[in-house]
């Protein structure tokens, strides 16, 4: 039996176009979470946004010399699905565990200038930076996990407990501060 899952195979020349398409398709498709089956031809799951940017992309490309097709197609072999949507999700789980290899070090932060008793605004403004990077990054990697990649929920339950770090050292200097002159 196979799934009603439809896909879109996209097909991206850039030859006799301005070299910088090349690079804006490419950041297009990645940021989209393509897959490639080989250079030039990626597949991705045809989800409304997914079919709207590369509906876009497409245009754009035509517009600047460059070739675009794109096919619909559903697979035969529900394996094959499956196996597409594994290496998918693996992709994303390279990227959720790469958040959370640089998460501890916001932590690490936190946790130095509190012992330093560095505990101001102005290093809850700087941490507060850095949280906000990795919610984006992290919204990001989400917006193209079509199919749930385990390590999003680890990633997403880091960066709460990052920004429950960050409350706590918020509240410490405003003690602090408070308590000044």
């Amino acid at each position: 039996m196979t799934s009603d899952q439809s896909w879109l195979v996209i097909s991206v020349s850039t030859a006799g176009a301005p070299d910088s398409l090349r690079v804006q398709v490419w950041r297009k498709l990645r940021s989209l979470g393509a897959l490639y089956l080989q250079q030039s031809v990626c597949l991705l799951p045809a989800r409304p946004p997914v079919v709207r940017e590369i509906r876009r992309l497409s245009v754009r490309v035509r517009h600047q010399g460059g070739s675009a097709r794109v096919l619909s197609m559903t697979f035969t072999d529900p394996a094959e699905e499956q196996a597409v949507i594994a290496e998918l999700n693996t992709a994303r789980d390279t990227e959720y565990a790469e958040v959370l290899q640089r998460l501890p070090e916001l932590r690490r932060e936190l946790d130095g200038e509190q012992a330093r008793g560095n505990v101001t605004y102005a290093e809850v403004e700087e941490s507060e930076a850095d949280l906000q990077r990795f919610r984006g990054w992290l919204a990001k990697i989400a917006a193209r996990d079509y199919f749930d990649a385990l390590a999003g929920r680890h990633a997403r339950d880091a960066v709460e407990e990052a920004a429950a770090a960050l409350t706590a050292f918020e509240e410490a200097a405003l003690r602090a501060e408070g308590s000044g002159p």
